[in-house]
């Protein structure tokens, strides 16, 4: 068992850290050291040489069980970190050394998701056999932190992606909002009307957080209309179109979501605005300076070939 000494703690090795985060995980020496395919003595050594290393004690040994110590718990989200970034970095080079190859964490904001990713996944499928995708739906704050922090790789959300952090944006189509209403309404089936209509409507937004939120308020706001105070709101484009059906009020839907979302019910009427039409830019955004840019502006590109078939205008990088 190490104790403190007032000499400065020597740098640990890969080998102590991944000795140490198994048997935090499991608590136990002996099936530590079986999950990692190492005898038991040699992972104990791994373990009390990090002690020694930090000066510290990190695990309380029992005859029954392991147990962490407060600190040993601050360490081991230090080395569950560490771990994972050089994860990330071996991976990257690997992917630098053949593009299309080996994991890619994909985020995708929840406006987006349903309506895109049956064409993305098909792509991969049939032209990057060997890109291991991984794809993670969360709004958008939450993706641009993830991509800072290496967690993800690429997103696709509306740009430009905004954030603290510098993101590389890389277009991909433009597409118009389209106004939905009960097919009982008054400008159901209209196909130019001006965007000063808002004004007096009652239009349904979703909650908090999604960006979908903020540029429906944008477009609003631009003709003098506040729907930021309506008590209705809904989490995803889903509930918000049944509400519409429902009778409470219209909403924006974007051109991508139409056909999804309007074929569940017969409930629904599109109205479309004269041009120019209210809208969007969709794209991937990536961080400044990967060793992958090169690979994602190529699959940006094959990208924009199979998502021509949407009811979108394709931007060329």
């Amino acid at each position: 068992m190490a104790n403190a000494t007032s000499r400065s703690p020597r740098t640990p090795t890969v080998a102590q850290l991944k000795a140490f985060v198994a048997v935090a995980e499991h608590r136990h020496f002996r099936e530590a050291a079986a999950a990692t395919g190492t005898s038991q003595p040699a992972l104990s050594g791994a373990v009390a040489a990090l002690e020694e290393s930090l000066g510290a004690q990190l695990v309380e040994r029992t005859t029954r069980r392991v147990m962490i110590t407060p600190l040993g718990e601050r360490v081991l989200e230090h080395s569950r970190r560490v771990l994972a970034s050089l994860q990330a970095l071996t991976e990257e080079v690997e992917a630098a050394r053949r593009p299309f190859t080996g994991p890619l964490h994909l985020g995708v904001i929840p406006t987006v998701a349903p309506y895109l990713l049956p064409i993305v996944l098909r792509l991969v499928r049939d032209r990057y056999r060997e890109l291991e995708l991984h794809v993670h739906e969360e709004r958008t704050p939450s993706l641009l932190e993830g991509l800072a922090a290496g967690r993800l790789d690429v997103l696709l959300l509306a740009l430009p992606a905004g954030g603290s952090a510098p993101t590389r944006d890389i277009p991909l189509f433009d597409e118009d909002f389209v106004l939905v209403a009960p097919p009982d309404h008054e400008l159901a089936g209209r196909i130019d009307v001006p965007r000063d209509v808002l004004l007096d409507l009652d239009v349904l937004l979703l909650e908090e957080g999604h960006c979908l939120r903020d540029q429906a308020l944008d477009i609003c706001r631009e003709v003098g209309a506040d729907p930021a105070g309506s008590t209705t709101r809904a989490a995803g484009l889903s509930t918000l179109v049944q509400l519409v059906a429902g009778g409470l009020g219209v909403t924006l839907l974007p051109a991508t979501a139409l056909d999804v979302e309007a074929g569940r019910t017969d409930r629904l009427a599109a109205v479309r605005f004269a041009p120019p039409a209210p809208g969007r830019r969709i794209g991937l955004a990536t961080r400044p300076g990967s060793a992958r840019s090169a690979e994602y502006d190529r699959f940006a590109a094959t990208l924009r070939e199979v998502l021509a078939e949407l009811p979108v205008r394709i931007v060329e990088a």
